[in-house]
């Protein structure tokens, strides 16, 4: 049995969490069109081919309990915006990492990201009992570092030439993680700063 029951919707007060569909393709493909999204990314998602290859892979992998992939939905227009999933799942570890997130430029700075992870994070620790969750990103991302630092993400190091991106130019990759006892000051701080940001 599966770590994760489909289907899981996580919903907040901007967005709306939904299991990845083969109907949001579309509108995921024309999200990803700008280039700036993939800067960091091993892939190019601006790229149709890639991204579509990307999507049918994530579903795949939910088949197999590899990965459990998420379309972003902006609650006020109910457009797609972005995507994000769980993956590198070890359920005897209780420990899972949240990763390939990614959102039209016009949502960033925005506090949807943000909500995001809060409603993630809550449902691997309240709902899984995770131990762990990870998140990396390309060392050279400050934005991403930050933002990760800003959702409560302990830095662990950096991983030397963890990966290739597209444009044949190798990534090291910072790593950051929350653990359990992190959590509930965790998510007391990000329910802080969502209040603040909203007010």
């Amino acid at each position: 049995m599966s770590w994760i029951q489909h289907p899981v919707v996580l919903k907040g007060n901007k967005v709306r969490l939904v299991p990845l569909e083969s109907g949001h393709f579309p509108d995921l493909v024309a999200a990803a069109k700008n280039e700036r999204i993939w800067e960091h990314i091993s892939i190019n998602g601006a790229n149709s081919d890639v991204i579509m290859a990307h999507l049918r892979s994530a579903l795949l992998k939910r088949a197999t309990g590899e990965q459990y992939a998420f379309t972003v939905i902006d609650k006020s227009t109910g457009s797609i915006i972005g995507s994000t999933l769980f993956h590198n799942i070890y359920p005897e570890h209780r420990k899972l990492e949240i990763g390939w997130t990614w959102y039209d430029p016009a949502y960033w700075r925005t506090g949807y990201n943000r909500e995001c992870k809060l409603l993630l994070l809550q449902y691997a620790f309240e709902q899984l009992k995770a131990v762990r969750v990870q998140l990396q990103t390309d060392a050279t991302n400050l934005r991403s570092r930050t933002a990760i630092e800003g959702i409560g993400g302990t830095f662990e190091g950096l991983l030397r030439k963890e990966r290739i991106r597209a444009n044949g130019v190798f990534r090291t990759t910072a790593m950051f993680s929350i653990i359990d006892d992190e959590w509930p000051q965790v998510k007391q701080m990000l329910h802080d700063k969502i209040a603040r940001f909203n007010a």
